[in-house]
């Protein structure tokens, strides 16, 4: 009997080892050459992250780690159309509205994610081809390496659906050169291709269809350092000549983003942009406009407080964000009008800038004790 129950767990461990590359599972996680490699697999859902991907990945990239054999991470996304679009904002919806622990578990896991990738001591190289928005940044923007290719699509479009730019915006955001990441947080705006490195967010150009070689020239790569690793990217880079003289989108408007947006005060940038009066700054008044009042309240403080802080202060001050909009409303309205009814016309509650007291969002920062986010 011993034999057989011996024999029972040689068979469960490779079953369990097998189950990691079935295609359909919604994480892959395998061991080729001296890299570990990430796929998210739900190409029908965008990649989007949900809990229990999180929980695979997480130790994964801990066992990574320590493992003398595995000399890098890659993190990719299945399919033709995404890296990952986010974090599964409908399951947390559900939840968060009858109380279920998982609006909690999530936000935990997922930073708890985010905080692994931003220290982790292999080179981690985040392939993000297609469309890289919310957790699918959160995944990717803390690692060393960010490869971007003429598919990319990045934004922060939380404050859309009455949340914030989380994953550690809060501390990515405020980095970007002048006050770009102030721009792109309130306002939610897109960026594609060749603007994704121009912007600082990707470190690397490829085209796409050269991912597939980058990849097995990084798991051919015998025991490299990250010097190897980055001059590897850099042949790559170097070589990828799409949009290559094209100028930056936001160039043409750097100093009008610079000025408005280092305002104190929401209702301030608003001012800013009425009295500038261009095409420029009226578009960006009418998104700002759809955008929830909360949100946008919440994400100012939010990215001017953690441009002094260390990621893991920022995701401890996003934990406690987090769960003060789960108790809040435009959290669920957001989600309704934007992914569930596709109506598109939310109603905020507050309605306006004005009525979002400074009281209420500094009890949205505060600590939360024994509820704490812990890293």
């Amino acid at each position: 009997r011993l034999r057989a129950l011996n024999r029972l767990q040689v068979i469960l461990q490779h079953l369990k080892m097998s189950k990691q590359t079935d295609s359909t599972a919604e994480v892959l996680l395998e061991k080729k050459g001296g890299a570990g490699i990430i796929t998210l697999n739900r190409p029908k859902a965008l990649n989007a992250l949900n809990l229990s991907m999180i929980q695979q990945i997480y130790p994964q990239i801990k066992t990574w780690e320590q493992d003398p054999e595995t000399f890098l991470i890659i993190i990719k996304g299945a399919g033709e159309k995404a890296f990952c679009a986010g974090g599964d904002i409908r399951a947390i919806t559900a939840a968060g509205k009858v109380g279920d622990k998982l609006s909690q578990d999530f936000f935990r896991g997922e930073y708890r994610l985010n905080n692994a990738v931003g220290t982790c001591k292999k080179p981690y190289v985040a392939l993000i081809d297609g469309i890289t928005m919310g957790g699918g940044v959160g995944v990717s923007v803390h690692g060393h390496f960010r490869v971007a290719t003429e598919k990319t699509v990045f934004a922060m479009p939380e404050t859309a659906i009455g949340l914030f730019p989380d994953v550690g915006g809060g501390y990515f955001l405020p980095r970007l050169s002048g006050k770009i990441g102030y721009y792109l947080a309130l306002t939610g705006c897109r960026l594609k291709g060749r603007d994704v490195l121009k912007a600082g967010i990707a470190t690397h150009f490829v085209e796409s269809e050269k991912l597939p070689a980058l990849e097995k020239d990084l798991i051919a790569l015998k025991s490299p350092s990250k010097e190897k690793i980055a001059d590897l990217l850099n042949s790559y880079h170097m070589k990828c000549k799409i949009d290559q003289e094209k100028e930056f989108v936001l160039d043409e408007h750097m100093e009008k983003i610079n000025s408005i947006f280092s305002a104190n005060s929401m209702e301030e940038i608003v001012e800013k942009l009425k009295q500038d009066g261009s095409p420029f700054a009226m578009k960006q008044l009418e998104t700002i406009n759809k955008m929830s009042p909360t949100s946008l309240k919440l994400t100012l403080r939010q990215l001017r407080e953690g441009a002094s802080m260390s990621l893991q202060e920022v995701l401890r001050m996003e934990y406690r964000l987090s769960q003060a909009c789960m108790k809040g409303h435009d959290f669920y309205e957001g989600v309704r009008a934007v992914l569930i009814d596709k109506d598109q016309s939310p109603k905020w509650k507050p309605a306006a800038l004005e009525e979002v007291s400074d009281e209420f969002v500094d009890n949205c920062f505060k600590p939360l004790g024994n509820d704490d986010l812990k890293l």
